[in-house]
């Protein structure tokens, strides 16, 4: 009996045959359980019914790689679990897009098994040293399952972060590809925009934001967050910019505008919505002459004019220049405040239909006001809006002004 009652370090002859007798039956026994813990993982995880996440080959191989190693590691106290196998399986299962929680529902299913195997046998056989041995069989088995997990799960972490780092490197591979126009082997511009999972029978926008440091997102988690309302977005981040091509309908653009509004940390642009995937080079160059014309350090969005005429303006912005100094003259050359607001009711008027009363109430001014404006303008530019070819430049001219340094 004294024997018996030693712990820990010097079980006893006794207690040191029993454990070998049943770390030996276990592994007599490993065929068996092999399949009785296939079978009950089948049975109990939807994910493993059918073969087409992890064939049925795989799953027993590598059910009977822990369980070999748990039966090998029972009998010695100072087994240092073998980082091999549990490693590849994670890292096999991360590949496979096997979710983690199923994957290790696994390992706790085989270890339980061994374990409720182990304890009928112990009952069946009846003898004290055996019970003993069980108990030092169970402390063993736990630590063994529980750092067999941990290797399984960080290896199974590490390859699932480095496929989001290849997949994100190829999306933004993919949405350079459409910026630059530029074709990718044989894959034009709508074959990539399936990769990317663009819906094709959309509008689109090009988003163009500053970084608000080397490489870091002012739009922090904003393909997440479009994502949430429906909207499909792929992205691409440079040292200075973070860039991305967002599908929208029609009745999604107002949403589109407040989760940037939410989410920027930095001057952004937004392109007109366009159609063709062939033209995202010319909306990433509007998006980013929208991003321009915020003050600098100012976080705020702003989306380019709709009229072709600013996108004609915005593509030589040096002519669009000498356009507005040409035409607009002395107003040019006004403080501000002044000039701003003969160009507003320019703009305001242009925009309601040539409307002296209807530019008021956007302007919240009587029209007397407007018409006032309209006049000085016409003293300082020399100019009649009577006259079709003068309305013609100074609407150009206003648009260039709009896009230019003095942009506000």
């Amino acid at each position: 009996m004294a024997d018996r009652r030693r712990t820990g370090d010097d079980p006893g002859p006794a207690r040191d045959a029993a454990l070998a007798e049943l770390v030996a039956w276990a592994g007599h026994r490993l065929p068996r359980l092999i399949d009785e813990v296939c079978e009950a993982v089948r049975e109990r995880i939807p994910l493993y019914r059918e073969d087409d996440v992890v064939p049925g080959d795989d799953l027993r191989r590598s059910v009977a790689a822990n369980l070999t190693f748990m039966i090998s590691g029972l009998g010695d106290p100072g087994v240092t679990p073998d980082s091999a196998a549990p490693s590849e399986t994670g890292r096999r299962r991360a590949h496979q897009r096997a979710p983690l929680p199923e994957v290790l529902q696994v390992y706790r299913m085989g270890c339980s098994t061994l374990f409720d195997a182990l304890v009928a046998h112990a009952r069946r056989d009846h003898r004290p040293d055996t019970a003993e041995a069980l108990l030092d069989v169970s402390s063993r088995l736990w630590r063994l399952s529980d750092e067999h997990a941990l290797l399984l799960t960080e290896a199974y972490r590490e390859a699932t972060a480095e496929l989001l780092a290849v997949q994100q490197r190829r999306r933004s591979a993919l949405v350079e590809a459409l910026f630059t126009g530029h074709r990718m082997q044989d894959a034009g511009p709508w074959e990539v925009g399936r990769l990317l999972g663009l819906p094709l029978d959309t509008k689109l926008v090009v988003v163009a934001a500053e970084t608000r440091g080397l490489a870091e997102e002012s739009l922090v988690a904003v393909e997440r967050r479009l994502a949430r309302s429906g909207i499909v977005s792929a992205w691409r981040l440079t040292s200075t910019q973070q860039a991305g091509v967002v599908a929208l309908r029609d009745e999604q653009g107002a949403t589109v505008l407040d989760i940037l509004r939410t989410a920027a940390g930095a001057r952004t642009g937004v392109s007109p919505p366009y159609v063709a995937l062939t033209d995202t080079p010319r909306a990433l160059h509007l998006a980013r002459t929208a991003l321009a014309g915020i003050p600098a350090g100012e976080a705020g969005v702003r989306m380019f004019s709709a009229s072709p005429l600013a996108a004609l303006i915005a593509y030589d912005p040096d002519e669009g220049r000498r356009l507005a100094e040409q035409v607009l003259g002395a107003v040019v050359d006004l403080p501000p405040e002044d000039r701003d607001a003969l160009l507003n009711a320019l703009h305001a008027f242009l925009h309601h239909g040539g409307s002296a009363d209807r530019a008021a109430r956007v302007l919240h001014c009587h029209p007397n006001t407007v018409r006032n404006r309209l006049n000085r303008l016409r003293e300082l530019t020399g100019r009649s809006l009577n006259d079709p070819l003068a309305l013609a430049e100074l609407a150009a001219a206003a648009e260039a002004m709009r896009l230019g340094p003095h942009a506000g």
